[in-house]
């Protein structure tokens, strides 16, 4: 049995603006409390992510923390979702005074949502709280 890494590379994150602008755009989008999550079906974006947050948020410092949460709750799903989408992760004010625990269940609630769960792996609901 292979041992899955959860690693993100840099090669797996959507760095160039034209492709945030995209996903932005054209992607299908389901808001959550703490996050809003699009998704967008373009070869030019499958298989990345990317993670923003706004000047609205706060200071450097609680901006910097919502991206590490998005990374960190992506990081732990990301082999369960699939891989012939794009997705951007944007973190709403209130995020960044969560828990990793709570940011992961949210994402797992915009990922049932929005159907990008992988074919194999049905959506555990693991900590999540209604």
């Amino acid at each position: 049995m292979e041992k899955k890494r959860y690693t993100l590379p840099r090669a797996k994150i959507i760095k160039r603006r034209s492709d945030f602008q995209n996903v932005y755009q054209n992607g299908a989008v389901v808001p959550g409390r703490g996050m809003i999550l699009y998704v967008l079906r373009d070869p030019r974006v499958a298989g990345k992510v990317g993670f923003a947050a706004g000047k609205k948020l706060g200071c450097a410092a609680v901006r910097s923390r919502t991206k590490r949460l998005l990374r960190e709750a992506y990081r732990h799903m990301q082999h369960e979702l699939r891989t012939d989408v794009g997705i951007l992760l944007i973190g709403r004010a209130g995020l960044a005074a969560c828990k990793m625990q709570d940011a992961v269940a949210e994402l797992r609630r915009l990922a049932r949502r929005a159907k990008i769960f992988g074919e194999g792996s049905a959506a555990p609901r693991t900590g999540e709280h209604r």
